[in-house]
C-alpha cells in the first residue's frame, strides 16, 4: 500500500459506500478477493464443532488428546508455512495467482477432509487449509488495497477484517446446522469447498493488482485497470505515485539488501526497527497467550468442559463467543482512534485478565462440587462396564465425577437417572457402555461433569470476548503497520506476524494437554499468569502511536520513552545508549 495501511474512519465508511454505488466495479473487487478472508475465518472456526463428533467416529481421536491438538493446530502449522511462501509467491507470480492458489488448496483441503476413511486423512486435509489460510491471510488485504482508491481503501480492508471474524460466525453457523445429518463432520468441513470454488470462478475474470503490473513493467495494462476505479483526471496522477513507490521501494532494496537473511540481519541492527520489533512482537505474542485462540478453536469442547454434555448445545452455546468476537471488531473501528492503541490494549489486558482468574475460579467451584461416585451406581450396568481405575483405586470413596474424568481417557461418568447431579457411575469408556448408560435415558459426560455452576463458565466466555476483541483482538495488527520505518515494514510486519502464527501454534498444540495435566481451573489460571506478564511487557515496551505520523514514531523509538502509569508514554529525552 502506498504510504502504509490506512485506518478507515466514518467518513471513509460513507465515502466507501458512495463510491461503490458510483463504481461496482470496485466493490466486485473487493468482495471478491475478500472471500479469501471469509474462508480463512471460516477454515479456522469450523474445526471448533466438528471435532466434537471427529471424536465420536474415531475413538483414538477420542482417547488422545495430543490427536484431536494435531487436527486442530495442523491448520496453524499449514497457515506458518503458506504465509511464509506466499509473499514470495506474490511477487513472483501476482496477487491473483496467488489468491487462485490458495482457492485451490482449500478446496483440495475440504474435498480430503470430507472423503476422510482416518484421522491421518483429517490432518491432510487441515494441512492444505492452512497452506490456503496462510496465502490468504496475506494476500486478500493486499490485493484489496493495491485494486482500491487511496480515499476507501482503508475501509475495504477493514471490511475483509470483518469477513474473517464473520466467516467464524458462519462456521459456528454451517456446524450447527449439521449437528442432525448424517456425516455431521463431513459435512461441515466439506463446505469450505464451495465458497473457493465461488472465488475461484470469480477471480478468474478480474484482473491482476495494477501495482503489481506497474513493477512488471506492463504499465498499459496497470493504466487500465486504474481508468476503471479512478475518475479519468485522476489516473495518471495514481500512476504517477505508483511510479514513485515503487522506485522508492527499489532503493530500499539495495539499501537493506534484497534476500531474506540479509532484510533481518539488517533490522536487527538498526536501533530504531530494533525497538519497533520489541513492541511489536510483544503484542502479537501476547494476543496469542492470553488463549484466544483455545476459545475460538475449543469453545465448545470448553463448554463440555463446564458441564454441558450435549454436542449440539455446546455448538449453539459457542455461537455466543463467535458473535460478540465479530461484534467487537467493529467496536474496535468507533474506539481506536479515539482512545489510542496503547491505552486500549493496556485495559483490554487488565480486563481479560480478571476473566480468566474469574474463569479458574468457576471451573474451580464446577470440579469440587462435581457429583460423587457410587459404587452401586458403577456396578449397576455390570462388573466389565465399570472404569478400571475405579476398581482398582484404594479409596474409592473420595471420588467424584471428575476425579473419574481425569483418572484415565478410558473412564466416562453416566449420571444419575433420577437427578443429574447426584450420585452416578464411573464407568469404561466405550460405545457398548455408552449406549447403556443413554438407553436409561441418563447422560454421558467424557469432558466435563454436571455443574450448577457451569452457565456462569459460558457467561464469562462472552465477557472475555468483548474484553479480547475490541482491544487485544484487533490494536496488535494496528501497531504493526505504524511501528516500523516505511523501507522496514515490511520485514518487520512480517517478523511480528509469524511470531503470532507461531504462538498460535503452541497455544493450539498443548490446551488439552494442558487441561489434563492442571485441570481446565489450572490451565485458565496459567493463561491469566501469562497474561500478566505479557501485559507488563506491553506497558513498558510499547508506545502510544495514536495520531502521529510515521516519522514522529521514528523519532520516539529513537528517542526512547518512558511508561507513565497516568496518560500516554513519553518520550525519553536522556542521551541514547545502545539497547
Amino acid at each position: 500500500m502506498e504510504g502504509g495501511p490506512v485506518k478507515p474512519d466514518k467518513t471513509e465508511f460513507t465515502e466507501c459506500w458512495r463510491t461503490s454505488w458510483k463504481t461496482p466495479y470496485i466493490m466486485r473487487l473487493a468482495l471478491s478477493a475478500g472471500i479469501g478472508g471469509l474462508l480463512f475465518g471460516y477454515d479456522t472456526g469450523v474445526i471448533s464443532g466438528a471435532l466434537l463428533y471427529i471424536r465420536d467416529d474415531y475413538i483414538t481421536v477420542e482417547k488422545h488428546t495430543w490427536l484431536q491438538e494435531t487436527i486442530v493446530s495442523m491448520a496453524v502449522a499449514g497457515a506458518i508455512v503458506g504465509a511464509a511462501f506466499g509473499g514470495w509467491i506474490n511477487d513472483r507470480f501476482g496477487r491473483k495467482k496467488s489468491i487462485l492458489l490458495a482457492d485451490i488448496l482449500f478446496f483440495a483441503g475440504a474435498v480430503v477432509m470430507a472423503a476422510a476413511v482416518a484421522p491421518w486423512m483429517i490432518i491432510l486435509g487441515r494441512i492444505f487449509v492452512g497452506f490456503g489460510v496462510g496465502m490468504a491471510s496475506m494476500t486478500a488485504p493486499l490485493y484489496i488495497s493495491e485494486a482500491s482508491p487511496a480515499r476507501i481503501r482503508g475501509a475495504l480492508v477493514s471490511a475483509n477484517g470483518l469477513l474473517i471474524t464473520g466467516g467464524q460466525f458462519l462456521a459456528y453457523l454451517i456446524n450447527l446446522a449439521f449437528t442432525r445429518a448424517p456425516g455431521t463432520w463431513r459435512w461441515m468441513l466439506g463446505v469450505a469447498g464451495v465458497p473457493a470454488v465461488v472465488q475461484f470462478v470469480l477471480m478468474w475474470s478480474l484482473p491482476e493488482s495494477p501495482r503489481w503490473l506497474y513493477g512488471q513493467n506492463k504499465i498499459q495494462e496497470s493504466r487500465d485497470i486504474l481508468a476503471k476505479i479512478y475518475p479519468a483526471d485522476e489516473v495518471e496522477k495514481e500512476l504517477a505515485a505508483l511510479q514513485s513507490s515503487i522506485e522508492a521501494e527499489k532503493a530500499d532494496l539495495k539499501s537493506i539488501g534484497d534476500g531474506f537473511v540479509a532484510k533481518v540481519k539488517s533490522a536487527f541492527s538498526n536501533k530504531i526497527v530494533r525497538r519497533g520489533l520489541y513492541a511489536g512482537i510483544t503484542v502479537q505474542v501476547a494476543q496469542q497467550f492470553v488463549g484466544i485462540n483455545t476459545v475460538m478453536y475449543y469453545s465448545p469442547t470448553i463448554v463440555q468442559f463446564a458441564g454441558f454434555a450435549s454436542n449440539k448445545t455446546a455448538i449453539a452455546l459457542s455461537l455466543i463467543t463467535s458473535g460478540l468476537n465479530a461484534l467487537g471488531s467493529i467496536i474496535s473501528m468507533a474506539f481506536v482512534d479515539r482512545y489510542g492503541r496503547r491505552k486500549l490494549m493496556l485495559i483490554s489486558m487488565i480486563a481479560i485478565i480478571t476473566c480468566l482468574v474469574a474463569l479458574a475460579g468457576v471451573f474451580y467451584g464446577a470440579a469440587a462440587h462435581a457429583p460423587h461416585i457410587s459404587n452401586f451406581e458403577s456396578s449397576h450396568f455390570g462388573g466389565n462396564s465399570t472404569c478400571p481405575s475405579y476398581i482398582s483405586t484404594s479409596n474409592p470413596s473420595s471420588w467424584n465425577c471428575m476425579t473419574c474424568l481425569r483418572a484415565s481417557s478410558d473412564c466416562a461418568f453416566c449420571a444419575n437417572g433420577a437427578n443429574n447431579y447426584g450420585p452416578g457411575a464411573c464407568l469404561a469408556a466405550n460405545a457398548d457402555t455408552k449406549n447403556a448408560c443413554r438407553a436409561e435415558h441418563r447422560t454421558w459426560y467424557t469432558q466435563g461433569c454436571p455443574s450448577k455452576i457451569g452457565i456462569f463458565a459460558v457467561l464469562l466466555l462472552g465477557l472475555y470476548i468483548i474484553c479480547y476483541s475490541p482491544g487485544m483482538g484487533t490494536v496488535p495488527w494496528i501497531v504493526n503497520s505504524e511501528i516500523y520505518p516505511l523501507k522496514y515494514r515490511g520485514i518487520g510486519g512480517g517478523i511480528a506476524a509469524v511470531s503470532n502464527w507461531t504462538s498460535n501454534l503452541i497455544v493450539s498444540q498443548s490446551f488439552l494437554t494442558l487441561t489434563h495435566a492442571l485441570g481446565s481451573a489450572g490451565t485458565f489460571l496459567l493463561f491469566a499468569g501469562i497474561s500478566a506478564v505479557t501485559g507488563t511487557a506491553i506497558f513498558f515496551l510499547v508506545p502510544e502511536t495514536k495520531g502521529q505520523t510515521f516519522e514522529e514514531v521514528e523519532k520516539m523509538l529513537e528517542k526512547g520513552f518512558k511508561p507513565s502509569l497516568c496518560g500516554d508514554s513519553k518520550p525519553d529525552r536522556r542521551v541514547e545508549g545502545k539497547v
